[in-house]
C-alpha cells in the first residue's frame, strides 16, 4: 500500500511540474544599462509577449517634437512565457538581465506572476493618469491597510489596498515581490471595499 501511495504522489508531483512548465505565466526582468528597450526588441522578435511600464513624455530638439516611451520604473520589464523559457532568457542575455526569482526549499525558482494580479497592474500603469508614483520595490506596508475594489473611473476593476502615503489616502496595486504603483487620487464613492456587496 505505501508503494502505491507513493507512486501516486511521484505522479501528481510530475503532473504538477508538467502543468508549470507548459503553462505560460508573466515573469519580471531586472535589466542592467538601460537596455529595456533593446531587450523588449529581441523578445518579440522570438514572438513572446513584453510590457514595460511607461509613460509618454513630449521632447522639442531643433524645433521638431517627438514623443518618446520612458519606463516609469528604471530597468524592469515583463514578459510572457513558460518557466523553461524563462530560464531560456536569463541564460541568453546573461550579465544584462537578473530574473526576479523566489525561493523554494532550497532552490530558487522563476517568479511567476499571476494574471490576474499583472493585468491589474497593466490596468493603471497604462492609464496615462497623473500624479501616480512608482516604486521598484515590493514593500510589506503596501500589504497593509483596506483591501479595495475600484467600480467606476479610469481605474475601474482594478484592486489593491488603501495607504497613506505623504499623508494622502492612494490605492497601491503591487505585483508581489517585484514592485508597486500608487494611484491618484480616487474619489471615495469610486471605491468599494473587497468582502463587502
Amino acid at each position: 500500500m505505501e508503494i502505491i501511495s507513493f507512486l501516486l504522489t511521484q505522479q501528481h508531483y510530475f503532473l504538477l511540474n508538467i502543468e508549470t512548465h507548459t503553462h505560460e505565466h508573466w515573469f519580471a526582468l531586472k535589466v542592467f544599462y538601460n537596455k529595456v528597450f533593446e531587450i523588449e526588441d529581441i523578445l518579440k522578435k522570438d514572438k513572446i509577449e513584453t510590457y514595460i511600464p511607461c509613460e509618454e513624455t513630449l521632447m522639442e530638439r531643433n524645433g521638431i517634437k517627438k514623443k518618446l516611451r520612458r519606463p516609469v520604473i528604471n530597468s524592469l520589464m515583463f514578459f510572457r512565457s513558460t518557466v523553461c523559457r524563462a530560464l531560456e532568457v536569463q541564460r541568453q542575455f546573461t550579465n544584462k538581465v537578473i530574473l526576479y526569482t523566489r525561493q523554494k526549499g532550497l532552490k530558487r525558482l522563476p517568479l511567476a506572476i499571476p494574471d490576474r494580479e499583472m493585468n491589474i497592474f497593466m490596468l493603471v500603469t497604462s492609464s496615462g493618469e497623473q500624479g501616480m508614483e512608482y516604486f521598484g520595490e515590493d514593500n510589506s506596508k503596501f500589504h497593509q491597510g483596506e483591501r479595495v475594489r475600484v467600480i467606476d473611473g479610469k481605474f475601474k476593476g482594478a484592486e489593491g489596498v488603501i495607504c497613506r502615503i505623504r499623508k494622502n489616502r492612494r490605492l497601491v496595486v503591487t505585483v508581489q515581490g517585484v514592485c508597486a504603483v500608487a494611484t491618484s487620487y480616487i474619489p471615495q464613492a469610486f471605491l468599494q471595499r473587497i468582502g463587502q456587496d
